[in-house]
């Protein structure tokens, strides 16, 4: 039991400091976070193998101090690390930014090494009962990510922190009974239960980056936060600015002659600013939204039906009801944000979602789609990002369904006929989003088997913003004369329409070259050299590759680093640097902590190697398996979001799933090796895992698209389902091994669980570089492939020759 409550525990400190570190930092961390869990994990096996006869010979004292370390690092390293000022956009200006970022990854490396150590102790100690103790390091893990789930339902994310730690404490008071340890001591460590509850609240609630939008508007004189929601979807902070006001319309024409009324904002993880808008008197005073690049749609036709796609605080639900909107359905992600505007604010926001011909729905924009078999004149996409992280390229790293190639062909296919699909974006010199959405959108209409793409498609800018319209049909002369007056009347740029000449491109928003016109027009042109010449990666996103975000090349990293003087750096995209800069890092230390002192230990040296149960194949056995099980955990988590609907929900899930069902196939590999031995054990469990992610490969694509309108509850069972079979039989090989070393070469176990610590460091973040470049697709092939090679290594089941 005590086993299981570590394992649940670490994993739960894991996935909530992914959370933490979403609401502290940004996205980009996440990877991080799981490597320096694995970095923990494989530094234990090689103090253990180092320090194996000491510990093993004063082990109950080893096991109970492992635990009762674990519980006060998970605590006191997060209290550390948020008293370190931390900037990412720092790192090559200051060269302390870099070594805070190292000690971030040996911060937090702690808790994870005291829980490893012990789970490694103790299978060492129980070496006849390895399986059993595996089964159940993997079923706690498994649990821990869904008890943290609910637990982010009820509590902020710093209470779970402190009941994390308690869960901790209160572990080992269980491991002191199993181990026979006198009652009264027993007694002694109850008490520490209570120990996390009296840290004050300031040293662990999450302290925001300064550089985050929320922080710099808490700067505002007579600012202040008058309402807070957390859930795993995010931390929701609602902001009143009573001196100054908030003016939030992005991209408003400088042509407008009406101000944006009083607004509210709302923070989701300190980004991503929507606003809620005091409902006015008169609907004229919604005049401004028809000033911004986003109201172009509403002056190409009559729009009688209107989806919008990521209501927040309702300024697109304003804009549609201002242009007389018949009807309106707003999609919805965060209940919370629906309830700030349904309970609350309700009257402050006029209502707006209580209207008769307003229907909003908590739901992903895709499954929506999918289940609904409305026709809509308008599918319009609100405008979420925070200005400042976009730019910066914070947002790399996320994986986006929404802006796909696939997204676009189903957005196009719930349009009515003559029907338009708005989205509107910052503007960023030279252009990245604006001419990547453009290309991803051609490319869907391609697809689609569109006569003439050029004719349905459009693209215009102001100072600030760019909306691109799609249209399901070909745009007559009249809509682009009523574009023409639309831009002319608020002081916009046309980018592209049907016929556009690059005179009439670049006109009023006056840049150096028409560099939005010359790289659509390299699209529309299909010019094969356009994307590989194109300073930024532009090319399409698809469901394999969703980072749409993502605009780094390394041909214009040294171009980069050449302007920091000239402010040139606001070009980097940063969360990609961040995860190259995290993948070095892990190299190196995991290197240093796992695998140099394995090298240079005696011990090991010792162990005699045979022709066939030598150290070289047990290394290269266990790297093979901790690449490939990472590889495919990744690959899956990521792949998953799109059916899940979010982060958090797909790493929660797909992990404990991972986790339990490979614990079960561990429980499972004892009857398996009585029955086939060891390598036909493997070779069974391993066949079995290439048959499925070949299934997996060929099918998963078609049964999202089946299933993902059905009810959340009934796509968490399903995603259950489908990852058993596999997670199961990949459970299997890595017991199977060390039951094996255990009867032959049982010095060998640490060195075995350290290489696997080793990849499995290396491979959580390679794994994502990987999915960035290549996609899922070749990641899982990588994985099964790793998998072939670990068989085809691993020793037969013939005696070694006698030590």
């Amino acid at each position: 039991m005590s086993i299981l409550l570590i394992s649940a525990s670490a994993l739960s400190y894991e996935l909530l400091l992914i959370k933490l570190f979403s609401i502290i930092q940004w996205h980009h961390f996440a990877y991080m976070i799981i490597s320096l869990a694995l970095l923990g994990y494989g530094a234990s096996g090689t103090f253990i193998s180092i320090f194996r006869n000491k510990i093993l010979s004063n082990f109950k004292i080893f096991f109970i101090s492992c635990i009762v370390l674990f519980g006060f690092c998970t605590i006191l390293c997060f209290v550390i690390a948020q008293q370190i000022h931390f900037n990412v956009q720092e790192i090559f200006w200051d060269k302390k930014s870099f070594y805070i970022l190292l000690s971030y990854f040996l911060l937090f490396t702690l808790p994870f090494f005291f829980a490893a150590s012990a789970v490694g102790s103790a299978l060492s100690y129980y070496k006849n009962d390895i399986s059993k103790l595996y089964a159940s390091d993997m079923l706690g893990a498994g649990i821990g990510s869904i008890v943290l789930l609910f637990s982010l339902f009820i509590f902020y994310p710093e209470l779970v922190l402190q009941i994390v730690s308690s869960v901790i404490f209160f572990t080992t008071s269980v491991a002191a009974y199993e181990l026979g340890i006198k009652n009264k001591k027993i007694f002694l460590f109850l008490f520490l239960l209570f120990l996390p509850f009296v840290i004050p609240e300031k040293f662990i609630k999450p302290q925001i980056s300064e550089y985050k939008s929320l922080s710099q508007t808490l700067q505002v004189n007579g600012t202040d936060i008058i309402e807070q929601r957390s859930s795993p979807l995010g931390k929701i902070d609602v902001v009143q600015s009573v001196k100054i006001p908030f003016r939030y319309a992005p991209g408003l024409s400088l042509y407008s002659n009406t101000v944006p009324k009083e607004q509210l904002g709302i923070f989701t993880n300190g980004e991503g600013m929507s606003v809620i808008t005091k409902f006015p008197d008169s609907i004229k005073d919604l005049s401004y939204f028809d000033y911004l690049t986003s109201a172009a749609a509403y002056h190409l036709g009559k729009i009688n039906s209107a989806l919008i796609i990521g209501t927040g605080g309702g300024g697109d639900i304003l804009q549609a009801i201002y242009h007389n909107t018949d009807y309106i359905d707003g999609v919805e992600m965060n209940p919370q944000i629906v309830d700030l505007l349904k309970g609350r604010f309700s009257n402050y926001s006029g209502e707006i979602y209580y209207r008769d011909n307003i229907s909003i729905h908590i739901s992903e924009a895709r499954g929506f789609l999918k289940q609904n078999s409305k026709k809509y004149d308008l599918i319009q996409f609100a405008m979420v990002d925070s200005y400042g992280a976009s730019s910066a390229g914070l947002y790399a790293l996320n994986e986006n369904y929404l802006y796909t190639v696939e997204a676009f062909k189903e957005y196009m296919n719930d349009l009515s006929q003559n029907g338009y699909l708005s989205i509107s974006r910052w503007i960023k010199i030279p252009p990245r989003d604006s001419i990547k959405l453009f290309a991803t959108a051609f490319e869907a209409l391609r697809q689609n088997n569109i006569a003439d793409p050029r004719k349905s498609i459009i693209l215009i800018r102001n100072w600030q913003t760019s909306t691109l319209i799609v249209k399901n049909g070909i745009f007559s002369q009249n809509e682009i004369i009523n574009l023409k007056e639309f831009c002319q009347s608020r002081g916009f740029d046309v980018v592209y329409y049907p016929g556009i000449s690059k005179d009439d491109a670049n006109k009023t928003n006056i840049l150096k070259e028409a560099y939005f016109f010359d790289a659509v027009d390299s699209i529309i042109d299909s010019d094969d050299d356009f994307f590989k010449e194109y300073k930024f990666f532009v090319e399409p996103s698809t469901d394999d590759k969703p980072y749409f975000n993502h605009f780094f090349k390394w041909k214009t990293f040294n171009e980069i680093i050449s302007l920091k003087e000239s402010g040139g750096f606001g070009l980097m995209e940063w969360g990609y640097i961040v995860l190259i800069i995290c993948l070095a890092i892990a190299l190196i230390i995991s290197f240093i902590f796992i695998m140099l002192p394995l090298i240079m230990s005696d011990k090991i040296k010792k162990v005699s190697d045979s022709t066939s149960f030598s150290k070289t194949k047990i290394v290269l056995y266990f790297f093979a398996l901790g690449i490939a099980f990472l590889f495919l955990e990744i690959a899956f988590m990521q792949k998953f979001i799109l059916f899940l609907s979010n982060p958090i929900y797909s790493a929660a899930i797909i992990i404990s799933s991972f986790l339990i069902f490979a614990g079960l196939g561990s429980q499972y590999s004892k009857q398996m090796i009585d029955k086939n031995g060891h390598l036909k054990s493997i070779k069974i469990a391993i066949s079995c895992i290439f048959f499925a992610g070949i299934f997996y490969l060929i099918m998963l694509d078609i049964i999202f698209d089946h299933f993902i309108s059905f009810a959340f509850i009934a796509k968490v069972i399903l995603t259950i389902i489908l990852i058993a079979p596999i997670a199961f039989f990949m459970g299997i090989p890595f017991p199977a091994a060390l039951s094996r070393l255990g009867k032959v070469s049982p010095d060998l176990i640490p060195l075995a669980w350290g290489v696997n610590g080793y990849a499995s460091v290396i491979s959580a973040i390679l794994a994502t570089l990987l999915a960035i470049h290549f996609g899922f697709t070749v990641v899982t092939i990588l994985s099964i492939f790793f998998y072939i090679a670990a068989v085809m290594i691993f020793p037969n089941d013939a005696q070694p020759a006698a030590r």
